[in-house]
């Protein structure tokens, strides 16, 4: 029998520091813990002596490092041969959708980019051979590193000793239940971390469209389809969704935005590559609108955001950050601009009147010495052109780069954003990179490009083409850089009707490695 004494101070393995009880479950102890060694939060799960599950805990969370999926709670570690067992885990600092829908139900659009996500995680986890069956408004985390993130995985079945003869029927309907509550701010089973019960009508809870106003058809029908099976074919068209594959392919037709987080429930210091721009979620529904420059409308409305939480500083400001400080002159600045401007010209004139009639033998055609044209002052001459198309460019994978999410870049909406999928591991160990490609419509020249990005340790290139390419190499390099945001001012301009952002390094996430373009303008003429 071990005389080990699980209490706050304890250490496991010689690394794991075990400083605070956060739940207990029949025998199961989940810590907040410290691994010393790397010096970093984590979760970890203890086990009572006698705990009948242990070993299927153990199995469970090896198996779930193994899921291909940044979206999916890393497991750090696992061993149940020492004499106190343990599972170590991402601790995940954000805020779960249960905190999220303390404000109101989200907007639709919103809460459809959130559970999508989580859906996909769900998917990844299905295709090998791991389930979650008890996914709750609590198990779905948005972390204050900007991504979403599932927890319990595998581990929460195996910890209740959860057996049901059809999990993906199971976990489809409880990614049903997740839209639900992010689209009503109710649970359909009966009051659920915070939430209230659903309405009842005569055949169970009520569709989400009956109880909120706003909820589009497509998203009532997905979720009456999932989250209330009995009312499929009667009540909204269609099958029930018995999948959580069938559940992605049902959501991949609908517009969806990624949410914006509330102030994280915990406070932590930036981790490497954070961005720290988290607005308040609007979650009324009712937000405006921007307009896109090409001319339409933004794909999602705009996300309230707190007075109190300014952006991210960066070291200099961006061309667009400069061009909205010159829109807010003074007319009196103005008005001295002019005169001073008008000066000058005249000072100008004279002395090149003087200098012809000292050196007659001058060919005026000949430029002198040194009066080259700069890049950086036709760029900023260079006028926005409007983006018709987006989309991503993944070319060495088999994945969507979230092209759905591309117009978000350039919705002239800095609170909106397209990111990346999230890695694991660095970007240039896994493939030669990823893009974010924009049409313009027409062939251009163009002159700079203002990237405003989340985080810092990107590295990139700008591609220019006039073809619609699959692949990287069917655009030509016309520039590059690195570090966060920047304008990028091309040495000679480029020729072309597609520009390509191709990312060949991201920054580090909430442990996941991933890409955010806030916004993005192309120059030119």
């Amino acid at each position: 029998m071990s005389t080990f004494l699980i209490e706050p101070g304890a250490k496991l393995a010689n690394r794991y520091r075990l400083d605070q009880v956060v739940s207990e479950t029949g025998g199961a102890t989940r810590w907040k813990a410290t691994d010393e060694t790397l010096a970093r939060p984590v979760a970890v799960w203890t086990f009572t002596e006698g705990f009948p599950r242990t070993s299927e805990v153990v199995r469970a969370a090896r198996a779930t490092s193994r899921i291909p999926d940044a979206r999916v709670t890393q497991v750090f570690d696992a061993d149940d041969t020492t004499p106190v067992p343990y599972v170590v885990e991402e601790w995940v600092i954000g805020s779960s959708l249960a905190d999220l829908l303390s404000q109101g139900p989200m907007e639709p659009e919103r809460a459809a980019g959130l559970v999508a996500e989580a859906a996909e995680a769900i998917a990844a986890a299905h295709a090998g051979g791991l389930h979650h069956l008890c996914l709750t408004p609590s198990k779905l985390m948005w972390s204050s590193g900007g991504a979403v993130k599932v927890t319990g995985i595998g581990v929460d079945a195996a910890l209740l000793g959860a057996v049901v003869s059809d999990p993906a029927a199971v976990d489809a309907q409880g990614l049903g239940n997740l839209l639900y509550a992010a689209l009503t701010g109710h649970w359909p089973g009966g009051p659920q971390s915070g939430l209230p019960g659903a309405p009842q009508g005569p055949a169970g809870p009520y569709p989400p469209g009956q109880i909120r106003q706003g909820v589009t058809e497509p998203l009532n029908t997905i979720t009456t389809r999932a989250a209330l099976p009995q009312l499929a074919g009667q009540m909204v068209p269609g099958p029930p969704i018995t999948s959580p594959a069938d559940f992605c392919a049902a959501m991949a037709e609908v517009p969806r935005l990624i949410p914006l987080p509330v102030s994280p429930v915990e406070s932590a210091p930036p981790e490497p590559g954070t961005s720290r721009r988290t607005g308040e979620l609007d979650t009324t529904g009712s937000g405006p609108r921007r307009s896109a420059r090409g001319g339409g409308s933004a794909r999602g409305a705009t996300a309230a955001r707190s007075a109190s939480a300014p952006r991210a500083e960066r070291a200099a400001p961006s061309r667009m950050d400069q061009r909205a400080a010159r829109s807010q002159a003074s007319p009196k600045r103005i008005l001295v601009g002019v005169v001073a401007v008008v000066l000058f010209a005249a000072v100008v004139v004279g002395a090149w009147s003087l200098g012809s009639s000292l050196q007659p033998g001058d060919d005026p055609a000949t430029p002198s010495a040194g009066s080259a044209e700069d890049p950086a002052d036709d760029a900023a001459d260079a006028a926005p052109l409007d983006i018709v198309g987006s989309r991503g460019l993944n070319p060495h994978g088999d994945t969507d780069e979230h092209s759905a999410n591309a117009p978000l870049a350039w919705d002239g909406d800095p609170s909106t954003a397209w990111n990346t999928q999230g890695y694991r591991d660095p970007l240039d160990m896994i493939k030669p990179g990823v893009g974010l490609q924009l049409e313009l419509g027409a062939s251009h020249e163009i002159h700079a490009v203002d990237l405003d990005m989340a985080g810092d340790g990107y590295e990139f290139e700008i591609r220019v083409g006039d073809a619609n390419g699959s692949s990287e190499n069917d655009y030509e390099v016309v520039a590059s850089g690195s570090g966060s945001s920047q304008e990028v001012v091309l040495d000679e301009p480029a020729t072309g009707q597609y520009v390509l952002v191709w990312f060949t390094a991201l920054p580090q996430n909430g442990g996941d490695y991933r890409g955010t373009v806030n916004e993005v303008e192309v120059r030119g003429t």
